[in-house]
């Protein structure tokens, strides 16, 4: 194994980072067919960074994004999200730091066709609880942010990839999260519309908002922070 293979990144001394993660595995289907897709993979990721996670197909990255996001559950390993453990949580607490705490940002922008930009970017707090009015305000500004307010009573067939995938990033910001995060958020975009979709997320890194970005593409992860390189499961690789 190759001096590179066998690096790993130092275990976390402390708790106090926004994400936290200790030995974490992932092992799917226990029988003769078992798939390691993590292997005890260490993580600290501080508040106002913007980190991507790369490597090649099967590696771990789309496993990795889930449990950051508290769709999935290690089978081993420990996760601190904002110095809460994740494995203590009951369903409905999980529930609730998806809709709150989480963000989240889809290579297929995951928006309902039949309702208005603005009502999409409104769903996570109507699903918060939160009244129209404040839903309205709310929603109308995270428009702003990504440049998109005069588009508000547009469908999403309306408006080009890019201007959807916006849509989707304001809808991530709207409840204020701790945490972004994007899984392959250029994937189906052109070079250009990428790159300008990346800017955003500059952008919202410069005020100091919590990134983690999934992506293939090289070009894409030099511009963020740091970058954490997933093999087989394991880091090989964390670099700035």
């Amino acid at each position: 194994m190759s001096a590179l293979l066998q690096f790993k990144e130092p275990h976390p001394v402390t708790r106090k980072a926004l994400i936290q993660l200790d030995e974490i595995t992932k092992i799917y289907d226990s029988g003769e067919n078992a798939v390691q897709a993590l292997r005890g993979v260490d993580v600290a990721i501080e508040k106002g960074e913007f980190v991507a996670i790369i490597g090649p197909s099967g590696s771990g990255k789309s496993t990795l994004m889930h449990i950051l996001g508290c769709l999935d559950t290690p089978t081993t390993g420990k996760y601190w999200l904002d110095g809460e453990d994740v494995a203590e949580m009951s369903a409905r607490a999980l529930a609730r730091v998806r809709n709150q705490k989480i963000g989240f940002v889809f290579q297929t922008f995951n928006l309902l066709p039949r309702a208005s930009i603005l009502k999409n970017v409104e769903l996570p707090l109507l699903y918060a609880g939160v009244g129209r009015d404040e839903r309205r305000e709310r929603a109308f500004k995270a428009l702003q942010r990504v440049g998109l307010e005069k588009r508000a009573k547009h469908r999403p067939n309306e408006l080009s990839g890019g201007q959807r995938q916006r849509v989707a990033i304001a809808r991530a910001l709207v409840n204020d999260p701790s945490l972004i995060l994007a899984d392959e958020p250029t994937g189906n975009l052109d070079q250009k519309t990428g790159s300008d979709i990346i800017a955003i997320f500059e952008e919202l890194a410069a005020h100091d908002e919590t990134i983690v970005l999934v992506t293939h593409d090289p070009a894409i992860a030099a511009r963020t922070q740091r970058r954490i390189t997933l093999v087989d499961g394991e880091i090989v690789e964390s670099e700035e």
